[in-house]
C-alpha cells in the first residue's frame, strides 16, 4: 500500500508557487492579494481563515481579512464584495462558507465576478470547466487530480466512481476526470444509489466526499483500488485533549490492506485545497497584470 501524503503534495505546490510570486513582484512592483470574509464566529471557519492568511504570509502575498459580525446583512455582506470586485489590487475574494441562515449563498456566490472567483464556485467558471475551457476550478477537486499527477496514478480509461455529488467536489470531480487528456470513465454515487457496494467494487479509482465518517469499508473495493478521501469528520474521542479525533469517510485501517494507494485524513487532500486557492490567486494576479498593460 502507497500513502498519498498530501503534505508532500501541497509542499510542492506551494514552493513552487513562491518562486512565482517572487518574480511576479520584481516584474509588477505588487504582490497577488487575496480578499478573505468571514461572518460570524464558527470555529471550524475561523481555524480556515487563520490557515489562509499563514498561506499568504508565507508564499509573500498581500492579504485583506474581513471579520464580520453574525448579523451582517445580506446587503451589507453584498455591497463589500462589489467594492472588492471594483478594487484593482484585489485579485482573488473568497467568502467562507457556510454563512448565516440569513444571507443566500448563491447571491453570494454569484456576487463574486469570476475574473476573481478563485473558489472556482461561480456558475460561469462552473460551465467553463463542463466545457473544457480555461476557468478557476473549484480548489478541492483540483486538488485531488495536483495528488493523481504527483504520484503517477493513470486516469485514461481508468473507471473513477465518486461518492457524493456536491457542487464543491462532486460534480466538478466529474468534470476534470471526464476532459481529454484524462478520459477517465465515470460514475457519480450518491445517497440514492443502490446498489453502493457493487458499483464501487468495479472502481479503479474511488474518490470519496459524502461526509460521513469511516463510510466506505473494505468490503466496498477491490484489490489495487485507489482511494482517494475526501472526507473530514470529526468523531468524539475520550482518549484526545481537543474530545475528539478527525477522520476520513474512508476507514484507513480497513481499507488500506487492500488498496494499491490511499490518501491519509488528516494529511491529504484537505492540505491542497488551500494550496489550489493559492494557486488560482496567483493565476488571477497574472490575468489581471495582462489586462492592465
Amino acid at each position: 500500500m502507497r500513502l498519498l501524503s498530501g503534505k508532500e503534495v501541497a509542499d510542492a505546490k506551494l514552493n513552487g508557487i513562491k518562486i512565482e510570486c517572487e518574480s511576479f513582484v520584481k516584474e509588477m512592483g505588487y504582490a497577488p492579494q487575496l480578499a478573505v470574509i468571514l461572518v460570524g464566529e464558527n470555529p471550524a471557519s475561523q481555524s480556515y481563515v487563520k490557515s489562509k492568511k499563514k498561506a499568504c504570509i508565507r508564499l509573500g502575498f498581500a492579504h485583506k481579512d474581513y471579520l464580520l459580525p453574525e448579523t451582517t446583512t445580506e446587503k451589507k455582506l453584498l455591497e463589500l464584495i462589489d467594492e472588492l470586485n471594483q478594487d484593482e489590487s484585489v485579485h482573488g475574494i473568497l467568502v467562507q462558507m457556510p454563512l448565516p441562515a440569513a444571507i443566500d449563498e448563491q447571491k453570494v456566490i454569484e456576487a463574486i465576478h469570476p475574473d476573481k472567483d478563485v473558489d472556482g464556485f461561480h456558475p460561469i467558471n462552473v460551465g467553463r470547466l463542463l466545457a473544457g475551457l480555461d476557468c478557476f476550478v473549484s480548489c478541492t477537486p483540483n486538488g485531488v487530480m495536483s495528488i493523481l499527477d504527483y504520484y503517477n496514478i493513470e486516469t485514461q480509461g481508468k473507471h473513477a466512481v465518486i461518492i457524493g455529488r456536491s457542487n464543491i467536489v462532486g460534480k466538478p470531480m466529474a468534470s476534470l476526470l471526464i476532459q481529454k487528456g484524462r478520459d477517465a470513465t465515470v460514475t457519480i454515487c450518491h445517497s440514492r444509489t443502490k446498489n453502493l457496494k457493487e458499483i464501487t467494487k468495479t472502481a479503479d479509482i474511488i474518490i470519496a466526499a459524502i461526509g460521513k465518517a469511516d463510510f466506505v469499508t473494505s468490503d466496498m473495493i477491490k484489490e489495487g483500488t485507489v482511494i482517494i478521501d475526501v472526507g473530514i469528520n470529526r468523531v468524539a474521542d475520550s482518549t484526545r485533549k481537543r474530545g475528539y479525533r478527525v477522520v476520513g469517510d474512508v476507514n484507513f485501517d480497513d481499507c488500506s490492506s487492500k488498496a494499491e494507494s490511499i490518501t491519509p485524513v488528516p494529511g491529504g487532500v484537505g492540505l491542497m485545497t488551500i494550496a489550489m486557492l493559492m494557486e488560482n490567486t496567483m493565476k488571477s494576479a497574472k490575468q489581471h497584470s495582462k489586462k492592465g498593460k
